[in-house]
């Protein structure tokens, strides 16, 4: 073959969803959309249709294609979660209760500081805090400018994978008190807050005092 047909063959080949799908399932990481643009000598929108298209055909193939900020990763679908723990050989989420509440808050109230954690839930949020960044499902996501500039959390890709969700989009409506929850105006973190002792506790009381530390006081106080 001539350098010139050569040239023109390279020239014709256009990454599809199945280049994307393949790339990301030899890849053990997540992978950044740049990243991915430059492996499929793909421009972004090009990328952003190819992601759309993937996420809709692996919906009836029991693959999740999660994005997470600028992040693509491949995961098994949350309807298969029954098949892959079988082989997995867990019930499920190991996590108390505690370190889950403290979770659900976060997802759904992101980025979220550890004051107003504490204000919805009514307890100390150190160990659920604790156990959440050791698992990888929460990370810091700044900080606010206000007293103390205390650190606000976000949920992780991790968290998506680990939860068979593809985005945060997918995560399940709210109802009634829930719902309400997710959009209560909090104290802690309004533009007059202030934590008095560098984001300790609930904003107007001492939240050291009597709070619970350790994992049987943390699910204690929930029931």
């Amino acid at each position: 073959m001539s350098d010139e047909a050569q040239s023109v063959v390279a020239a014709t080949w256009v990454a599809t969803a199945e280049d994307l799908e393949a790339l990301l399932f030899v890849v053990d990481r997540p992978i950044t959309r740049r990243e991915a643009a430059k492996l499929l000598e793909a421009s972004k929108g090009d990328l952003d249709r190819l992601v759309t298209e993937l996420s809709a055909s692996l919906s009836q193939r029991g693959i999740t294609l999660i994005t997470h900020g600028d992040e693509l990763q491949l995961a098994s679908g949350a309807e298969q979660a029954r098949a892959v723990l079988a082989w997995v050989g867990t019930g499920g989420s190991d996590l108390t209760a505690a370190p889950l509440e403290t979770l659900a808050v976060i997802a759904y109230r992101q980025p979220v500081t550890k004051a107003g954690v504490e204000e919805i839930r009514g307890v100390d949020a150190d160990y659920a805090l604790r156990v959440l960044i050791e698992r990888g499902l929460i990370e810091e996501a700044g900080r606010m400018e206000t007293a103390g500039r205390p650190i606000r959390y976000a949920t992780t890709l991790e968290f998506l994978r680990r939860f068979g969700l593809g985005s945060l989009a997918d995560l399940p409506a709210l109802e009634g008190d829930a719902e309400a929850l997710r959009h209560l105006e909090l104290r802690s973190e309004g533009p007059d807050a202030s934590t008095g002792s560098s984001d300790t506790g609930v904003a107007g009381s001492d939240a050291n005092s009597d709070s619970p530390s350790t994992p049987a006081q943390e699910d204690a106080a929930t029931d």
